[in-house]
């Protein structure tokens, strides 16, 4: 044995099967005790650093070979997961933990939740210092995803992925489409507009026979703000939420990017009405060219097609701008830390960051750039293709209402969908996620 926790789960269960899963049936929140492992003696001696996280499944399975791979940077200490429910229920006990003083010494968190945690108290800063001398700096990170580390001047995140919404695609359509660049990557100029756009999604159709462009967005809590935001970040238009509010935004450029949007699902570049689960069955299964989807989904359509290739999400509307989120290392908070066992955590942290090569095989790309530097990571494929997204994404708003899970994302997508499904014009679309904006903004943090 490895001496390395068994992850629970579901196999190939991902993470949005499981909050989707969740939100239908109220799950409650687990109890959760430690994973138990099949160390050695002097193994079982070590000091643990514990360690709550989300992941099951494949992504469970590569966290335990990082922590394995990890042991030879972190001597005389061992890591020990403890895997929880991934969405509300992970979020709610962190929080519950956090607020008593009775969480673990290190949780994985979404960046996009930090915003309801670090001002509140319920996490504790890393300490910069203290992770220099285990090799890792500020400048190790793309400056888009430490910029949400922050809280008042202080890092609460250590960032240990970025995973955005990017695009599939089959290279055999896909060329004789003519939409790929000389090196066999795609023309991102063939998509640099609404119309380039989405005349390269009926080229894709002719060229499959069959499809253009999947995107699944029926009954999804997220998909739908996930690319309506990443795109209107695109066009530069202002999207700030003051507490209390009322919404800045642009509501013109709301409604601009819901039409294409609409148009996009029009049943000519792709079907009116496609689900997740149905778009993600339609590439794997090469009824459609390519797909707009999270990296997430990358082990899936390998285990369908080891050809499948990928590209960052192209700018549409003239601005770099790709939707994403980053995995992190947060400490819940402690009134009276241990220093030799916080010193111990950020040695962990450390360690499982210079193991991202790992953790980029199911697609993440390792926030710690210089595993991405190397010649192994270059060597990943299609990984390597879109690794420039990680300069250009945009996470949700830093509100406490908004981020991975969150009913922020799930109201939002009922009026996209209202857009998209169901013939809402797109004026009248902006001004009510508008008005769901500002709802939000009205009320206070539970925190």
């Amino acid at each position: 044995m490895t001496g390395m926790p068994v992850p629970v789960g579901r196999p190939g269960l991902t993470r949005r099967r499981a909050l989707t899963a969740a939100l239908a049936s109220g799950a409650a929140v687990l109890g959760g005790g430690a994973l138990s492992g099949c160390g050695s003696a002097v193994a079982a001696g070590e000091p643990a650093v514990r360690l709550w996280d989300l992941f099951s499944g494949a992504d469970g399975g590569l966290l335990n070979d990082m922590v394995h791979a990890a042991r030879p940077d972190m001597r005389g200490t061992r890591i020990e997961r403890t895997v929880l429910e991934w969405g509300t229920p992970y979020y709610t006990k962190l929080a519950m933990a956090s607020a008593g003083g009775r969480g673990p010494d290190m949780a994985v968190a979404h960046m996009s939740r930090l915003a309801g945690y670090a001002p509140t108290g319920l996490l504790d800063p890393w300490d910069l210092d203290v992770l220099a001398e285990y090799g890792v700096t500020r400048d190790d990170f793309a400056d888009a995803v430490w910029s949400r580390t922050q809280s008042e001047g202080r890092t609460y995140a250590i960032p240990l992925d970025t995973h955005p919404f990017i695009v599939f695609f089959h290279p055999e359509p896909a060329a004789d489409a003519g939409l790929l660049a000389k090196d066999g990557t795609l023309d991102a100029e063939a998509f640099s507009s609404p119309d380039r756009f989405l005349a390269a999604g009926r080229e894709l159709a002719k060229a499959s026979g069959k499809q253009g462009v999947a995107f699944g967005y029926v009954t999804d809590t997220a998909q739908g703000w996930r690319l309506f935001y990443g795109l209107y970040r695109q066009t530069g238009g202002a999207f700030r939420l003051p507490a209390g509010g009322p919404a800045e935004v642009d509501e013109d450029r709301m409604a601009e990017v819901i039409a294409f949007m609409a148009r996009l699902v029009d049943g000519r570049v792709n079907p009116k009405r496609l689900d997740y689960a149905a778009s993600i069955a339609a590439f794997a299964n090469r009824q459609t060219a390519m797909i707009l989807s999270g990296e997430w989904e990358l082990g899936t359509f390998r285990a369908a097609d080891r050809n499948v290739q990928a590209a960052p999400f192209p700018t549409v509307f003239g601005t770099p701008a790709v939707y994403a989120d980053a995995h992190s290392f947060v400490l819940p908070h402690r009134p009276d830390p241990d220093r030799a066992q916080r010193r111990r955590t950020h040695q962990a942290a450390a360690a499982l960051l210079k193991a991202g090569q790992i953790w980029a095989t199911a697609g993440h790309i390792p926030a710690y750039r210089p595993v991405t530097r190397t010649k192994a990571y270059e060597r990943l494929r299609p990984q390597a293709h879109y690794v420039q997204a990680q300069s250009h994404v945009v996470l949700d708003p830093a509100v406490w209402f908004a981020g991975a899970g969150s009913n922020f994302q799930n109201a939002m997508s009922q009026v996209l969908q209202q857009a998209l499904l169901d013939g809402l014009a797109p004026d009248r679309a902006a001004r009510a996620m508008v008005r769901r904006l500002n709802t939000f903004l009205s009320k206070p943090s539970p925190a």
